[in-house]
């Protein structure tokens, strides 16, 4: 009986350590759909600097991370199994913890933790057996979730999708411009948050930390959150007929010339979406006054994302399921 009990002291030792897939990245010229359970890729030497954005893929279970729109890292991930599937949609990092505990399954550990939502979806290392496997949570290899976890930032975008999605990198001064869609001087007299206002600014109540921008054509609203915590928000105007589908921006900084440079991250198939155009122009078929406009251009930084929506704000209207942003009430 002994040597059946020390066989299975020894697989338990070892399944830890299966769990924690591999100890180092796998050679950077590694085909993504080569890659076995709890492999990675990770070459961080490609973007040393710039804004970072993760691309969860539910269908390869795959992830991909990208720093000022270069892929610098490719992993295997376990997302959500039936009944508990992982949410699809754009999110933001809103709490960081390397050794964290669930709070909902057993105190059981989530090495690594970059939380999305606050029931309980996050990033973290774990068991990668292949195939969806989680309560809802991205699980990924031990490694890699050390060096996303080491590398990323609070606010960092997370967009979840059932189809291919790549970003795309526009040089342009359209986003938040201060004028109308027919390019007329803005007047923010002709809408109004409520009969006192139309818009509002508070940047008292988070005087620092990472810039969210979420903007609903179909509300028509806009609303600027810093570490989390709302500090503007504003009616905003709508070209007639237009939809903006669901997708995700990211400032990367300013050109020599001065124009502006975005990272567009647009979601599949909003091409095919009502009255939509081509991302590089679509943020000209939108205006905010002018007063407001210039209050978050000034909080604007290296970073800070616009998740933009046709959808509402709180987890889609008109029956749509994407969720755009999920953050402490």
């Amino acid at each position: 009986m002994k040597p059946v009990i020390l066989l299975a002291a020894a697989l338990a030792l070892a399944a830890p350590a299966f769990a924690q897939g591999a100890q180092s990245s796998s050679s950077i010229d590694t085909d993504v759909a080569d890659l076995k359970p709890g492999q990675f890729i990770w070459n961080g030497d490609l973007a040393p600097e710039g804004p970072m954005t993760v691309i969860v893929h539910l269908p390869t279970q795959r992830a991909f991370v990208y720093r000022n729109g270069v892929r610098i890292g490719v992993t295997t991930v376990s997302t959500g199994k039936a009944g508990h599937k992982t949410p699809t949609g754009i999110f933001t990092i809103l709490q960081k913890n390397k050794d964290h505990k669930s709070n909902l399954y057993n105190n059981a550990p989530m090495p690594y933790m970059q939380r999305l939502t606050w029931d309980g979806i996050a990033l973290h290392a774990g068991n990668l057996p292949g195939y969806p496997a989680s309560h809802g949570c991205i699980r990924m290899p031990m490694a890699f979730s050390k060096q996303l976890f080491e590398a990323s930032s609070m606010g960092m975008t997370v967009v979840v999708t059932d189809r291919e999605v790549t970003p795309e990198v526009a040089d342009t001064n359209a986003f938040l411009a201060p004028v109308t869609p027919k390019g007329v001087a803005d007047d923010p007299s002709l809408r109004r948050l409520s009969k006192e206002e139309n818009w509002r600014w508070t940047p008292e109540k988070a005087p620092s930390g990472p810039v969210t921008i979420v903007l609903s054509t179909d509300n028509e609203r806009v609303i600027v959150f810093r570490n989390g915590v709302e500090i503007g928000r504003s009616k905003v105007q709508i070209a007639d007929g237009f939809e903006i589908g669901t997708r995700a921006l990211q400032y990367a900084g300013a050109n020599p010339d001065g124009t502006s440079r975005w990272i567009y991250i647009p979601l599949p198939g909003y091409q095919a979406e009502k009255g939509q155009i081509d991302e590089r122009t679509a943020m000209q078929a939108i205006s905010l006054p002018e007063d407001f406009n210039r209050l978050v251009r000034s909080v604007i930084g290296p970073g800070t994302t616009v998740l933009a929506t046709h959808g509402g704000l709180n987890g889609g209207a008109a029956g749509r399921s994407t969720t755009v942003i999920a953050t402490d009430p």
